[in-house]
């Protein structure tokens, strides 16, 4: 085991570089400023509107729970589930704290889609946080996993394979698996 354990660091590099290379393959792909769409360039401190079939507002314990075709939407930033549990604060007014969203769970902004079982969205750390089957997508690269960390303050997106199921269900060994298109040389103008 402890071999195993000295080999997490270099995996979260390893992780991260391909992060970066997804980022960066995607700007390219693109032609354009990666910040200027993705998910991670998101402004958390816009407004945030929420629609559903039902609320049940639990005002002692200050919640809300948001049911049935759930839709999140904040400055191009959109969350859809089938339920999702609101945390707030009214000390200085009503502010949103934490989104727990479940129930098929996708996140859009601009071009790229992110999906998983469930997500946090803290909005005191700024940080998304998807869990459970995760699928990240811009244009026809995808990165797949088990777990999706959004940083919104620092704009780093970071793929753990740490909770990835197998299609049977079984662990599927704690892998991030991708699939990235690269640019395409014409070998005729050589």
């Amino acid at each position: 085991m402890p071999h195993q354990n000295s080999r997490r660091p270099l995996r979260r590099l390893v992780i991260a570089w391909g992060i970066g290379g997804f980022a960066l393959t995607c700007a390219l792909a693109s032609g354009m400023a990666l910040h200027a769409q993705g998910i991670a360039a998101h402004d958390s401190r816009a407004p945030v509107d929420i629609a559903a079939d039902r609320i049940d507002l639990q005002d002692r314990v200050n919640r809300v729970v948001f049911s049935g075709g759930v839709s999140v939407t904040q400055a191009g930033l959109n969350i859809r589930s089938d339920r999702m549990l609101v945390n707030y604060t009214d000390a200085d007014g009503l502010e949103i704290q934490r989104i727990t969203a479940t129930g098929g769970v996708t996140i859009t902004r601009g071009d790229e889609r992110a999906s998983g079982d469930n997500a946090i969205y803290d909005f005191n750390r700024r940080i998304i946080t998807m869990a459970g089957d995760v699928r990240l997508r811009r244009g026809s690269d995808t990165l797949n996993g088990g777990r999706l960390v959004i940083d919104l303050e620092s704009g780093l997106s970071t793929v753990d394979g740490s909770v990835a199921r197998s299609a049977a269900g079984a662990p599927a060994n704690g892998r991030v698996t991708g699939t990235f298109t690269v640019p395409q040389r014409d070998d005729d103008q050589q």
